[in-house]
C-alpha cells in the first residue's frame, strides 16, 4: 500500500509492504486494515498541525504563547514537546532555542519528528512490519534492510550518500530548501557553519532534533551529535568537507 498526502507543510509518503497487515487482530476484516491504519495515521498528522503550529492563532501552541493558557493547562502532549525543547536547548548551551527574541513561540524543530515517529508507532501497533515513512525527506523504516539517499546540499540532482537501514530513523538539516531558517540561539543569526547534517538514530524524535540542534551550533554540532548516545552522523560542512562517524550505516557515498 503506498500513500503520499500534504501535511504539515511538507508531503508525506506512506510504503507499506505488509499484505497481511491487520491479521491477527481479527481475520474477517483484516481486507482494507491497511487503508484504515493510513487513515489513522494521516488524521494524526493533521491533528497535530492543527494543535501545534505556530501559524494558526487558534493553535495550542499560539494560545499558549499569547498568554491565553497557563503551563499547567497544557495537553501531555505540548507539555512532553516543551519538555524536550528545554533538554535539546540546555544541551547546546542556547543553540537550539524555540523561543527566539522578538519572534513567537516555534516548536517545529521537535514537533516535526516527535509527530512523525508517534505515526510510525501507530502502524507497529496496528502490526505492520515493513514499511518506510517519508515526511520532507526525513525517514522512519521497519523490517529493512532500506536504502535511503541524501540530497546533495547543493545540486538537487545529486545525492552527497546513500544509507541501509534496517528500523530506525534518519533526519537531515539543511538550508537548500528553507534558505537560513535555522537560526544559532547564542547568537540569534542564522546558522552558516554546516551545509547539511544528517543524524540516524533509534526514533525519529531523537534524529530530527538532534539534525536540527547541530545545524545550529555550527561545525561544533557534529561532534555534539556524535556524542549523543545511539547517534551516527554525515555532515557536509561550509567548506565542503564530509565529516561522517563511522557507524553511519552507508551503503554507498557519492560525496
Amino acid at each position: 500500500m503506498r500513500r503520499v498526502e500534504h501535511v504539515m507543510g511538507f508531503p508525506v509518503s506512506l510504503r507499506i509492504d505488509d499484505e497481511d497487515i491487520g491479521i491477527g487482530i481479527d481475520e474477517d476484516i483484516s481486507i482494507g486494515i491497511g487503508e484504515e491504519v493510513a487513515d489513522a495515521l494521516f488524521a494524526w498528522l493533521r491533528e497535530v498541525d492543527a494543535r501545534f503550529s505556530p501559524f494558526r492563532p487558534d493553535s495550542e501552541v499560539c494560545r499558549y504563547d499569547r498568554g491565553e493558557l497557563q503551563l499547567r493547562h497544557l495537553s501531555a502532549d505540548l507539555t512532553e514537546v516543551l519538555d524536550l525543547c528545554e533538554q535539546y536547548r540546555l544541551s547546546t548551551g542556547g543553540a537550539f532555542d524555540v523561543r527566539l527574541p522578538g519572534r513567537p513561540l516555534d516548536p517545529c524543530a521537535v514537533v516535526k519528528g516527535w509527530s512523525v515517529q508517534r505515526a510510525a508507532e501507530l502502524l507497529t501497533a496496528a502490526g505492520a512490519r515493513r514499511f518506510i515513512l517519508n515526511a520532507g525527506g526525513d525517514v522512519v523504516v521497519a523490517g529493512g534492510p532500506w536504502r535511503v539517499g541524501v540530497r546533495h546540499p547543493e545540486y538537487a540532482d545529486q545525492l552527497c550518500t546513500v544509507l541501509k537501514l534496517t528500523d530506525g530513523a534518519v533526519a537531515t538539516s539543511a538550508r537548500y530548501e528553507r534558505g537560513d531558517h535555522i537560526v544559532d540561539g547564542r547568537t540569534g543569526t542564522p546558522a552558516t557553519g554546516l551545509l547539511s547534517v544528517s543524524v540516524v538514530a533509534a526514533s525519529l524524535t531523537e534524529a530530527d532534533a538532534t539534525a536540527t540542534a547541530a545545524f545550529a551550533m555550527g561545525p561544533e554540532g557534529v561532534d555534539w551529535a556524535a556524542a549523543r548516545p545511539g547517534c551516527e552522523v554525515f555532515a557536509v560542512d561550509a567548506g565542503r568537507r564530509v565529516r561522517r562517524t563511522p557507524g553511519f550505516p552507508v551503503a554507498m557515498a557519492t560525496a
